[in-house]
């Protein structure tokens, strides 16, 4: 029986470079040979910390090559026992034995490939020149989201606001070194108006960006938000965009981000302009003109995780 690789976080954290993983995205999505059911989304209760956890399995295979599952948890109520909301394993297989070839950390390659499609979809949506970020959220997706669209764009400017002000300040001090400059800033509505693209990743349960400050040419990226009954953004800022997701299989049953809209009559499935197979394909295009605001949704999808997993499995085994 050949040997299970253990591939841990340190190794996913040491070893990413944005460039190669988007690029391993772009493609997965493009070629469109990824076999992905509808993820298992199983809400439970909770009742230590008064509030439900959610498991996700997130199955996917490229017949004949390899195949993986991806089992996490999200607990949003994690941070009074000091630990990161979302905790997973990926299982890495081998399409044809059935084999397992690696036992990978997941909270890390969710991280990386979570920003990676991000940044994937900003490099059709945002504005070419986009030089400007501000980053809603201090979690663990914060980093990697500011890393990768800086991989993506000219990013001379970042601005991070979370609800914890200490938060802020220490993601600024780690990137410090970086070839842009990072600020904390104590609201979001200070500087929303000033930047080229908003990226968004929290646990709120309400609308955090507003519609009434989007400007012209400004590009929305929504990563949080992952119930039907949650959303970042507002119905204004639906309406003010052109709106793009990650895929149609999840992105229109998974977030209120969308979900909402939709159930309101804000918006029509057939006003979503494209998913990232269509984008990335060349079927549909994306950004259109300097003035048009984009708004992408993502709710994650397996194809972004078994692309990873063979990113940093191949990877491993050719050092």
């Amino acid at each position: 029986m050949d040997k299970i690789l253990q591939i841990d976080s340190d190794y996913i954290e040491n070893n990413t470079n944005f460039v190669e993983l988007i690029a391993e995205l772009k493609n997965k999505f493009s070629s469109n040979s990824t076999q992905v059911p509808m993820r298992h989304h199983h809400d439970f209760p909770n009742p230590v910390v008064k509030e439900d956890s959610t498991l996700l399995l997130m199955p996917a295979w490229n017949p004949g090559q390899e195949a993986g599952v991806k089992i996490v948890t999200v607990s949003p109520e994690n941070g009074q026992f000091d630990l990161p909301s979302i905790q997973g394993t990926y299982l890495y297989l081998d399409a044809v034995k059935g084999s397992i070839r690696a036992i990978m950390e997941a909270k890390s390659l969710t991280a990386k490939r979570t920003a990676s499609a991000s940044a994937l979809a900003s490099s059709y949506l945002s504005r070419t020149d986009a030089s400007s970020l501000l980053m809603i959220g201090t979690g663990a997706l914060s980093i990697n989201l500011i890393k990768a669209h800086a991989s993506v764009r000219p990013i001379k400017k970042v601005y991070i606001w979370g609800r914890n002000f200490e938060k802020a300040r220490k993601i600024a001090e780690e990137l410090e070194s970086e070839d842009f400059v990072i600020q904390p800033i104590e609201t979001i509505e200070e500087k929303i108006t000033q930047v080229d693209i908003i990226s968004c990743a929290t646990l709120s349960r309400t609308p955090l960006v507003f519609g009434e400050y989007l400007q012209e040419g400004q590009h929305l990226d929504l990563v949080g938000a992952y119930k039907k009954d949650t959303r970042e953004a507002d119905n204004d800022c639906v309406k003010k965009s052109s709106v793009f997701i990650d895929t149609y299989q999840g992105g229109l049953k998974e977030s209120g981000d969308i979900v909402l809209p939709l159930k309101e009559g804000v918006l029509k499935e057939e006003d979503i302009k494209a998913d990232l197979f269509e984008l990335c394909s060349g079927v549909k295009k994306g950004r259109t003109d300097a003035k048009e605001i984009t708004f992408f949704k993502s709710v994650g999808h397996a194809l972004e995780d078994l692309a990873a997993a063979t990113y940093y499995y191949n990877k491993y085994t050719n050092e």
